[in-house]
């Protein structure tokens, strides 16, 4: 593992006193990893945490949870579990179950990362996944960008410290430290694409061209150092970004393709779309630009739009993700997701501010929690008068893009508080001796 530690230190992976969470699923590859990063957490001068996504996708997938539970306690370090339903989420989005728990997993990953809870996540990604990786995306028909296979750092905080480790010597450090793992059964199913390509094509690759991994690995890199230096060549200065939308000059699409290509992966990447745009959308993007007629539109993965306009070629991220957010009702700030801050806090003094409300907090349940609307909600008005909390935000015309990140005080779909806008009549102030200040900060 000598070289893990040279790649780990080579690519600056870690920054000193940071909290590493551990994608462990149990089996070799992050058991390995788990075990590896605890035992150097000094070397590192890191904290290790185990973190384990639980897919329901097997019946016995508890044993898995319990497993790398045990060994978190054996290494000394935090444990947390997470169960999301990958089959429900497949069903519903009309994705792949293999793409629904990828979606399902990052989002437990995220999760962490916004609360703080982890500063990185630390992935078992080895040589023969990052082949087998470049493979698929070639299947796919990614191009370029997919040819580089995974880096070894992505998003600024998910590591790769197994990247140029090979698949043999992550079971000769297992045999050497008598680490035992889970063997999951759905490895075996091909009707997965990575299982596909892992049980099929590269062992009939590599039994003919035995060194094929180093090969496509290393084919791998020298596109990205390709890549890295043709991107150094590209001129944005004239691309507007703004939120969500980018427009490029029409100008741009007469440079040399390897240049168009990648101002439009820029482009795109810039508005939050990273994944799903393959060269096909690429090809379609470059035509519209230089063929289609003003005010055509072209509909992309990821609910973005291309449209032409006169000098430039638009494109829109119009995907809306739902926003989530929760907290007690007890005094303190609160960070929204929006970047705004929620502040309650007890006063005496009722000498309101404008956006300020204050509530008798004797009169809220105590399981009552800060979250955002839910269909379903009921808001009693000041003075009386019940109705849906959606008809009442349009009664007191509050943009429709707002609806949904204010922050309201709710027991089951009873709403109590609407911060930055009014109080339920159900927890008005009566002469009470202090209350609580709700008040909006950005």
């Amino acid at each position: 593992m000598l070289s893990c530690e040279e790649f780990i230190t080579k690519n600056k992976l870690f920054k000193r006193g940071e909290i590493i969470g551990v994608g462990c699923s149990g089996g070799s590859d992050s058991i390995a990893l788990l075990h590896y990063l605890a035992s150097n957490q000094e070397k590192f001068d890191i904290e290790v945490v185990a973190i384990h996504v639980d897919h329901e996708i097997r019946e016995n997938s508890y044993i898995d949870a319990d497993f790398v539970k045990e060994k978190a306690k054996e290494l000394g370090v935090r444990y947390y579990k997470f169960r999301v339903d990958a089959p429900k989420i497949a069903r519903e989005k009309g994705l792949s179950l293999e793409t629904a728990g990828r979606q399902a997993r990052y989002g437990v990953f995220k999760s962490l990362l916004q609360k703080g809870l982890v500063d990185k996540i630390a992935l078992a990604h080895h040589m023969s996944d990052q082949a087998e990786t470049i493979l698929m995306h070639i299947f796919r028909g990614s191009g370029v960008a997919g040819a580089k296979g995974m880096s070894p750092i992505s998003d600024k905080v998910y590591v790769r410290p197994f990247l140029n480790t090979s698949k043999d010597d992550i079971y000769q450090y297992l045999a050497e430290n008598h680490l035992d793992y889970c063997e999951d059964e759905t490895n075996e199913d091909t009707t997965y694409n990575r299982n596909f390509v892992r049980n099929v094509i590269m062992k009939n690759i590599l039994s003919r061209w035995p060194n094929a991994i180093e090969a496509i690995v290393n084919f791998g890199q020298a596109i990205a150092d390709d890549d890295e230096f043709i991107n150094k060549q590209i001129y944005a200065e004239a691309i507007i970004n703004e939120d969500k939308l980018v427009r490029i000059p029409l100008s741009y699409f007469l440079f040399d393709n390897a240049i168009v290509t990648r101002i439009i992966f820029r482009a795109v990447k810039s508005i939050g779309i990273t994944q799903d745009i393959e060269k096909r959308h690429i090809d379609l993007i470059k035509k519209l630009a230089l063929n289609g007629e003003n005010g055509k539109k072209l509909s992309l993965p990821f609910e973005a739009v291309a449209i032409k306009e006169y000098d430039y070629l638009t494109i829109m991220n119009n995907h809306k993700e739902k926003l989530k957010f929760e907290a007690p009702f007890k005094c303190g700030e609160f960070d929204l997701p929006n970047g705004e801050k929620l502040i309650v806090k007890r006063v005496k003094d009722y000498a309101l501010k404008e956006g300020q409300l204050i509530i008798d907090y004797r009169k809220v349940p105590k399981d009552a929690i800060w979250r955002f609307r839910r269909e379903g909600d009921m808001f009693t008005k000041f003075g009386g008068g019940t109705k849906k909390l959606k008809s009442y935000l349009i009664d007191k015309k509050i943009p429709a893009r707002l609806r949904d990140i204010l922050p309201v005080l709710a027991d089951e779909n009873q709403i109590y508080a609407i911060a930055g806008v009014e109080i339920s009549d159900l927890a008005k102030v009566e002469g009470a001796p202090t209350a609580y200040l709700i008040e909006l900060r950005d």
